[in-house]
């Protein structure tokens, strides 16, 4: 599993260092303006969907139907159910895309509620979210690819494509800017191309793989496809919960001052890292490990497998937390502070920031628990659980955001998903599905002890490191930081015995 999880962090990790050149120059060009915010709710809004229909309830529901069948049935009855399902997954997705396009203004008078009746905001909202919304059709498509990868343990184009997503957006912002109305249109486009290209690559390594897929397919209701739906209820009732929770924060961030959707997307991208490095990564390896495991009567290698998810989410989301609370104002300066985006969007950005620092060890932990349920063919319990944290949610955000405006949004999103990982690790716990181990009850605090004294050095660096005003000199600045802040971490976890870097060496000399 160290392997696959080392292979889905390092791609993921490429694609969110080219996610933060586009992101700067989407900030350098856009700022935090009425423009961008109408981008950043087209962009997230096919997103939402993408979530609902193309990755969580879907792939919790098809990675082990595919996998079990691909080992015990062969690849011709694995094509089948795939073949089957993305040719259902064509045309339930072209007619939503379909009625999307024509009815998107009455969709965003219900999730932009804030934008309506705006000059600017509204119109363009409409207009770029009816450009970007085919990349659902692509994008879902592209994650029932990458499901039939995963579940031959082939991970590598599968976590290269969104590669292709940032290369993409970049190319349009700079090279379609001057052949369209405004830099948002060519960046709306630009994410259309990218959910295409990206189905295309994963398709052609699919058939590299030995495994032809066509999405035009007639759908075949095998016994094999019925069990993926049937399993798919619940999770899409979960997922569509988790996308409400989501959706009540565009809603509430909508109806805040010009410039709070802008100032919680780009705290949000920042967050993402350690979430898109290490929280998908355990999250994708770990599916298929564990129901592989708990297939063959497994049960300690499961045990083990599942303590190790979660003692690597804790080793990589703890710094990254500790780091992003204690210097978010170096971070998001060094980043975005140029062009469009002045210091006063850097002041609010670093604000929601720190809120999203609090939560991120949750939104990483969920990624290593949930396997833990849906390996079991149980995707009942995080829907009950959902539920409640959507409810906890909404309550918060309208509580908070009375007090500390965008911030509270941020704030509301960290502690439900503390919650919601509260409940996930009881039930699992209570069930006798997850014990923590001797060597993860040893670690832990030893990594919660080197990440304190981590920030301790990144205070005393930022003092005498900025305030820098050059945007490359800024950048420099942050790069010393980062580099001593993961020397002292690394180095005090070693000290401290919570893992051993010459362990982690000859690994990796292994690996190569």
């Amino acid at each position: 599993m160290l392997r696959s999880v080392a292979t889905v962090g390092a791609w993921t990790m490429t694609s969110r260092v080219l996610g933060f050149a586009r992101d700067m120059l989407i900030a350098a060009k856009l700022g935090a303006t009425p423009m961008a915010d109408a981008f950043f709710v087209a962009l997230r809004l096919p997103n939402l969907f993408r979530q609902l229909f193309g990755e969580g309830a879907f792939n919790a529901a098809f990675v082990p139907a595919f996998a079990g069948t691909y080992a015990a049935d062969g690849p011709a009855r694995a094509r089948l159910l795939a073949n089957s399902l993305a040719g259902l997954m064509t045309i339930v997705l072209s007619g939503l895309v379909l009625l999307g396009i024509v009815f998107m203004p009455q969709l965003l008078f219900v999730l932009a509620p804030g934008f309506v009746g705006e000059a600017v905001r509204f119109p363009l909202a409409v207009e770029l979210t009816r450009i970007t919304f085919p990349y659902l059709l692509f994008i879902c498509l592209a994650a029932l690819v990458s499901g039939v990868l995963n579940g031959m343990d082939r991970f590598g184009a599968a976590a290269a494509a969104p590669v292709l997503f940032n290369l993409v957006s970049m190319a349009a912002l700079l090279g379609l800017t001057p052949f369209v109305a405004t830099p948002a249109h060519a960046l709306a486009w630009g994410v259309v191309a990218s959910g295409l290209l990206q189905l295309l690559m994963l398709l052609t390594a699919a058939r590299l793989a030995g495994m032809r897929l066509n999405p035009l397919s007639r759908p075949r209701f095998t016994p094999e496809v019925r069990g993926v739906l049937r399993r798919m209820g619940p999770g899409l009732v979960g997922a569509g919960v988790t996308q409400l929770n989501l959706a009540i924060g565009i809603i509430i961030a909508s109806l805040l001052p010009a410039g709070a959707v802008s100032f919680l997307y780009y705290a949000d991208r920042i967050s993402q890292l350690p979430l898109g490095v290490i929280g998908a990564a355990v999250g994708t390896a770990l599916l298929p490990t564990l129901s592989r495991q708990l297939r063959r009567g497994e049960a300690l290698s499961a045990h083990r497998s599942q303590n190790r998810a979660v003692e690597l989410t804790v080793a990589f989301a703890l710094p990254a937390a500790f780091a992003m609370a204690t210097v978010p104002h170096p971070i998001i300066a060094a980043l975005f502070e140029r062009g469009a985006f002045d210091a006063t969007a850097t002041a609010a950005t670093s604000a929601a920031l720190v809120a999203y620092a609090v939560g991120l060890p949750a939104f990483v932990l969920v990624k290593a628990l949930t396997p833990g349920f849906f390996a079991r063919g149980d995707t009942a319990t995080p829907v009950r659980i959902a539920f409640g944290v959507v409810a906890l949610n909404l309550a918060l955000n309208l509580l908070l955001t009375r007090w500390f405006g965008h911030v509270g949004i941020a704030l509301a999103t960290s502690a439900a998903s503390w919650a919601n990982v509260a409940a996930l690790a009881w039930l699992l716990m209570r069930r006798g599905r997850f014990v923590l181990d001797r060597r993860l009850r040893r670690t832990a605090p030893r990594l919660l002890g080197a990440a304190v004294i981590m920030s301790a050095v990144l205070l005393v660096l930022q003092a005498a490191l900025f305030p820098l005003e050059s945007g490359w000199a800024r950048l420099a600045a942050l790069a010393v930081l980062v580099g001593a802040g993961l020397v002292t971490y690394f180095a005090t976890a070693h000290a401290f015995g919570a893992f051993d870097l010459r362990q982690a060496a000859r690994l990796l000399r292994r690996r190569r």
